[in-house]
């Protein structure tokens, strides 16, 4: 096959032509004949005045440079889409297939023999991830890192997960709205992605032990020298990747995978998580089980002491040992025999890193932080496809417990109801939430973190079991039940629950059940005469139309039914 410029020619007709034009236009940036013979090392780069994580990616991208021509090899970044999580409406979700593709077509049209990708802020890292697995080119991940924390009156602070503990003080009365004010100058005060066991960080953790990236480098801070030198290393690897590397289905396997899931049992990782691991792995066409989530589950113990599942913050988990002193804690539970980005196996991996681990911060195998994995799945009458507790991040109390519903049932409903004075709500009710999921309109946000309605949370309630087809951020806390499959808008039972109805959670037994007779059900079925397609809600045009129209269930990784590998 062709290499560098030479690869994909633009089609005239005439190939001796095409390859005539294109390396005139070439010469016109300035590049000599030397550096125009050299592979190609395409950069995916997504900067945005919209993405407060990415700020630091000129830097970044001056590293990976610096790492290709030290190489041997000619780096040529090209823009992609880019994701800023808190900028994004409805949803940053909605947009990452739509990353996704622009990734994987711009790998494919353009002339390039390996790619990095730089990627960070939530869904950037999984959407680059599944369009260099289906573009099918060698491809090395490299993360922004996340942000130093700040401080506020002497407390350390982190991006989200205090900023939610606030923001709930603040509802409750407990802060003023000039102590609030002054905190939100102080929660995010650095480049980079959420200092705690986010959905950022979370991701950069799984394409670490997927091996698409340096090992050692999930977790070096945004701002750390360290962060430059991987980029560096990331942009030498690459050039060798041109010409002998692995292309992502080597590394896409289901041993891989089956470790991936350990991995993000053991750091108390995002529930969005499992929705990107799906995504990617159906882009090399295997499957994510939540019923094997289960079972690896009960024998992964819970090794991060880390926000929001714990106390510690992730520049603490980096200078614990990060990512690689969790990998040898599980070795005995790991498959050794997979390979990362540079071709050795996580065995030899293993054998020659550092064995320094800080056990405050990563627990010792034999002694966890709690005994079983970070999130579970539950099934039942309400969620016959699954649904998802990070129930290391929530109040064990609330675990085994029937109560009856009190409904939103649309993202405006919740809005407009959740502080009234006069709700009918009691601190033991379970809150539902409906019409939030992929199909919903609004794109399945991050709104499954109901918050405490003001009535209760002025009255000291802290926690309450909540229920939807939405999401929740990474970085949230709390008894929350997300990801209920199937989902309201395409018929699921959430849908017909009403406010007054009894639902059962019990987590020791992975049960989600509602207990409403099955002739009522029906019967509500028949009364919602245009329930399956919710049109008042329907795009009629453009990305939102294809949306609506294509994306799977969350069980499914959201991705689009005609990106998934047959």
């Amino acid at each position: 096959m062709p290499q560098g410029l030479k690869r994909g020619l633009t089609h005239y007709g005439d190939a001796d032509f095409s390859r005539y034009l294109r390396y005139s236009f070439a010469r016109s940036m300035g590049y000599s004949g030397k550096m125009l013979s050299r592979p190609v090392v395409g950069i995916a780069y997504p900067p945005s005045g919209f993405n407060n994580c990415h700020r630091h990616f000129p830097d970044l991208l001056e590293a990976v440079k610096r790492g290709v021509f030290a190489a041997g090899g000619l780096p040529l970044e090209f823009p992609t889409i880019s994701l800023g999580e808190a900028f994004i409406n409805p949803t940053s979700l909605m947009f990452r297939n739509l990353m996704s593709m622009d990734v994987e077509e711009m790998i494919r049209a353009q002339p390039m023999d390996s790619v990095v990708l730089i990627g960070g802020c939530d869904k950037t890292l999984p959407a680059q991830l599944m369009g260099a697995a289906s573009a099918g080119l060698p491809a090395i991940q490299l993360a922004a890192g996340p942000m130093m924390t700040g401080s506020h009156e002497g407390e350390q602070l982190g991006a989200c997960t205090d900023c939610r503990r606030f923001w709930a003080q603040f509802r409750a009365g407990e802060k003023s709205e000039a102590e609030i004010n002054r905190i939100e100058s102080r929660l995010a005060t650095t480049a980079g992605t959420c200092p705690v066991m986010g959905t950022a960080s979370t991701m950069a953790c799984i394409v670490e032990t997927l091996g698409f990236m340096i090992p050692g480098t999930a977790a070096i801070p945004a701002v750390h020298a360290d962060r430059l030198r991987a980029s560096e290393a990331t942009g030498e690897l690459a050039v060798r990747l041109a010409s002998d590397g692995l292309t992502p289905d080597q590394l896409l396997t289901d041993e891989s995978i089956e470790n991936t899931l350990r991995v993000l049992l053991a750091i108390g990782g995002s529930t969005n998580a499992i929705i990107h691991l799906t995504a990617i792995a159906g882009r090399a066409g295997k499957e994510v089980s939540l019923k094997t989530l289960n079972q690896l589950s009960d024998t992964t113990p819970l090794l991060v002491n880390l926000k929001p599942s714990g106390i510690h913050y992730m520049e603490h988990f980096f200078a614990a040992g990060g990512l690689g002193a969790v990998l040898r804690e599980l070795k005995p539970l790991l498959h050794l025999n997979c390979l990362d980005i540079s071709g050795q196996t996580l065995g030899e991996r293993l054998e020659r890193e550092d064995a320094y681990v800080d056990h405050q911060v990563i627990r010792p195998f034999t002694e966890p932080v709690e005994p079983n994995g970070g999130l579970v799945a539950l099934f039942g009458s309400l969620a016959p496809q699954g649904a998802i507790l990070k129930r290391s991040a929530a109040d064990s109390s609330l675990f085994e417990k029937k109560s009856r519903a009190f409904v939103f049932n649309s993202l405006e409903d919740l809005s407009s109801r959740i502080d009234d004075p006069e709700l009918d709500v009691r601190p033991d009710d379970f809150l539902v939430l409906q019409n939030a999921g992929p199909r919903s309109g609004t794109g399945m946000p991050e709104s499954g973190y109901l918050p405490i309605p003001v009535k209760l949370s002025r009255a000291g309630v802290k926690d309450m079991v909540r229920i939807s087809d939405a999401r929740m951020s990474g970085t949230a806390f709390g008894t929350i039940i997300l990801h209920v499959t199937p989902e309201a808008a395409v018929g699921g039972p959430l849908g017909l629950v009403r406010t007054g109805d009894m639902i059962e959670l019990s987590v020791s037994e992975r049960r989600l059940d509602l207990h409403v007779p099955e002739n009522e059900l029906q019967k509500r079925r028949n009364e919602i005469k245009d329930f399956p397609e919710l049109k008042e809600k329907n795009s009629e045009r453009g990305y939102a139309w294809l949306y609506q129209n294509h994306v799977l269930q969350a069980n499914q990784g959201c991705d689009f039914d005609f990106l998934k590998a047959k």
